[in-house]
């Protein structure tokens, strides 16, 4: 019954992308049918193999190495200050962002993370028939952050048309970067943070080629790839990671203390006028449907759903921290559905945080893109919905 459910769920969501589309002669079907394959069996391999398992285990234990050294050097420089036994989100787990962020900016410079996106992206092209720009950027948007992503495909802009551009830019919505997955594995199950990574990448190309299909004629189908890094030297890509990863986590805290102020207020308006009711608790009636179909089981749905509706109104850091405190009273596949949902930065404020990035770009396809937001934002949520109903169908 839950596999028949996932599938019924899988369908409504191509079909609701299928109605937002503006061209849908042109839809590559046969693409779209390779990366939902491509999905199954990525799931399957890491949800049922032993293989699989030893993968995100290696995986787990590398990013945990990494965030025992990054906790070195937040204990060092605030060995000092006490705190209490649940210790403090900002130092526990934003701090680690700068240690990350660092190792990012090293791998770029010595020219590691470019070569294996390059390739990747070749690879993606060439088995779903993708162009190669929204190829690159997808494999790209998993690594970097979305102004970063797209900025490595600038000199490209010239060349994108409507459809084309709100691709790259669901794309980038769509993922999460590197520099802040540690953060996340702090919070929920590492094992679900690790399959939405390859699962988002593919469920935002299938949705936004469904929404805005392209074709490219062969002889047009080139990337030129700007050098993400201006770092002279390694010592010099250490500092400038250094200071990003400062600048990330200084803005994850602002945005934290911003949205969950402005959430509790409207939440004492709503239970002002509606009698104690939550703007959470509506958002979880109102994702409930597809989230039954999706695979959560309809006792907990509703908050679920609510959970869902939280990371699409704030952030996904948001949502995982009310997340967290619910975890241990559902059920697994809940945890990993929601898990994987949540593993991706599709919600209002990114819709301004692409928009100034190709605003800078190019002021004109700035416009397009604040043009398009509202849609931008509905493929990306069917994109992650898609994830995490795949993830679904294996728990």
């Amino acid at each position: 019954m839950g596999i028949l459910l996932g599938i019924v769920a899988v369908v409504v969501i191509l079909a609701i992308a299928f109605l937002m589309s503006n061209d849908r002669k042109n839809i590559n079907y046969t693409g779209i049918g390779v990366m939902i394959l491509a999905q199954l069996l990525i799931t399957f391999f890491m949800f049922n193999t032993r293989i699989g398992q030893l993968v995100i285990e290696g995986i787990s234990w590398v990013f945990n190495k990494l965030i025992a050294y990054g906790t070195e050097g937040v204990n060092f420089v605030l060995g000092g200050v006490q705190v209490g036994d649940g210790g403090v989100f900002f130092f526990n787990v934003l701090l680690i962002i700068i240690f990350f962020a660092t190792i990012l900016s090293v791998l770029t410079y010595l020219k590691i993370l470019p070569f294996i996106i390059k390739y990747l992206g070749w690879g993606l092209s060439w088995i779903t028939g993708l162009p190669k720009v929204e190829s690159f950027n997808a494999v790209n948007s998993i690594f970097f952050g979305q102004s970063e992503a797209l900025l490595a495909i600038k000199s490209q802009f010239h060349t994108l048309n409507d459809n084309r551009l709100y691709i790259v830019s669901a794309s980038a919505m769509g993922s999460v970067s590197a520099s802040i997955v540690g953060a996340y594995l702090g919070m929920l199950p590492p094992k679900y943070i690790l399959v939405a990574l390859p699962l988002n990448m593919f469920s935002a190309l299938i949705v936004a080629s469904i929404i805005s299909p392209v074709k490219v004629p062969k002889e047009e189908d080139v990337v030129d790839i700007q050098d993400v890094s201006n770092s002279k030297s390694f010592f010099e890509a250490m500092g400038n990671g250094a200071l990003d990863g400062g600048k990330i986590a200084l803005i994850v805290a602002s945005m934290l203390i911003a949205f969950i102020a402005s959430l509790e207020l409207v939440n004492a308006v709503f239970g002002a006028v509606f009698n104690g009711f939550t703007l959470q608790q509506l958002l979880g009636y109102i994702i409930s449907p597809i989230g039954i179909l999706m695979g959560i089981p309809a006792s907990e749905v509703i908050d679920a759903g609510a959970i869902m509706g939280t990371k699409i109104v704030t952030n996904e850091f948001v949502a995982m921290l009310q997340f967290q405190e619910m975890m241990s009273g559902v059920s697994e596949k809940t945890v990993g559905i929601v898990t994987v949902f949540l593993t991706s930065f599709a919600n209002f404020s990114s819709i301004g945080i692409i928009a100034g990035t190709v605003q800078g770009i190019d002021p004109e396809k700035g416009g397009k893109v604040s043009g398009f937001g509202l849609k931008l934002l509905i493929g990306a949520t069917l994109g992650s919905m898609l994830s995490a109903t795949i993830a679904g169908l294996f728990i």
